[in-house]
């Protein structure tokens, strides 16, 4: 199972789906009024500096659909791994992965411009690391799915020589 290549591509991109929920996706700050908007996979935080240098909470939004999101992808992705026997499941399994994570990638954006909207709005905010994760999972998918068809074309020509 993990000694195949793919399976280690695929493992990476589990491994990146769930890491994307402990890592902040979004985060935009205001110097003069020293409000700060963060996004994690979880919640949108609206915080405040107070005079005495800490943080008060103004707001939160919750975006549980980004970790639910993340968490299905991961299951499916660990599920596939699981199904060396028959490639061609894991290929349909792998797409299904894909469409998962591009609509998570799809709800981060979103969310982001929801969060955009509290402070600043023509300014952007930046992107953080664990925004970056899906992407990093996705290509991984792609290298796990390239590998599996050369598998599956290297068996099917052992097939046709028998």
């Amino acid at each position: 199972m993990i000694q195949r290549v793919q399976s280690i591509f695929m493992l990476i991109a589990a491994v990146a789906m769930i890491s994307m929920t402990f890592f902040p996706l979004w985060q935009k700050a205001d110097l003069e009024t020293s409000r700060l908007v963060t996004m994690n996979a979880f919640e949108i935080r609206f915080e405040q500096q107070t005079a005495s240098g800490t943080m008060e909470l103004l707001g939160v939004q919750n975006v549980m659909l980004i970790s639910i999101g993340a968490f299905l992808a991961a299951g499916i992705m660990l599920f596939s791994l699981f199904k060396y026997k028959n490639r061609m499941a894991q290929v349909k399994l792998n797409a299904l992965f894909s469409l998962i994570s591009a609509l998570t990638i799809v709800g981060v954006v979103y969310f982001s411009l929801k969060g955009n909207a509290l402070i600043l709005p023509e300014q952007q905010g930046t992107f953080l690391m664990g925004f970056y994760l899906p992407i990093v999972a996705m290509f991984n998918n792609f290298l796990a799915n390239r590998f599996i068809r050369k598998d599956e074309a290297l068996v099917r020509s052992a097939d046709r020589i028998r």
